[in-house]
């Protein structure tokens, strides 16, 4: 069996995470859907990807459920990439991310962008694992266990 149907069928939410959506043009795809990009013209211009790589790229996230192809919102004759809420679940991942990289991957003084709230034009504040009464968790606090999925 291949290598990736075996992650697509593990027991590790993390393995099928990553098979699904851990490709370095799929998180880069999303954050630009995030910052209001929907047509593939767009998201080809911002990235600098190659047509091919997007247009492979953006198809798996349409099937995976993460986009819907809508008609443009503007009455043109252009098709738009639009969230789903599958596609609006992953600003977490997508922010973490950006929060590790911002803390470990500059140096002081080095330029970055920052992700601001609209609301107060602050930075956003850092993303925690937190206990069901609020206690911050670490890697120590917690451990894996094996459960059926209940809709």
């Amino acid at each position: 069996m291949a290598k990736h149907e075996l992650m697509a069928r593990s027991e590790c939410p993390v393995a099928r995470t990553l098979e699904a959506i851990g490709d370095r043009w799929i998180l880069m795809i999303l954050r630009e859907a995030f910052d209001g990009v929907s047509r593939f013209s767009d998201f080809q211009r911002r990235l600098g990807v190659a047509r091919n790589i997007l247009t492979v790229k953006l198809k798996a996230l349409v099937e995976l459920g993460i986009f819907e192809v809508q008609p443009a919102s503007d009455g043109s004759a252009y098709k738009e990439y639009v969230l789903t809420e599958m596609g609006q679940a992953t600003f977490p991942i997508v922010i973490s991310l950006r929060q590790w990289g911002e803390r470990f991957l500059y140096r002081p003084g080095e330029m970055h962008s920052v992700l601001l709230d609209n609301a107060s034009a602050q930075p956003v504040q850092a993303l925690t694992v937190r206990a069901r009464d609020g206690k911050a968790l670490g890697p120590q606090d917690c451990h894996r266990s094996l459960i059926r999925r209940e809709d």
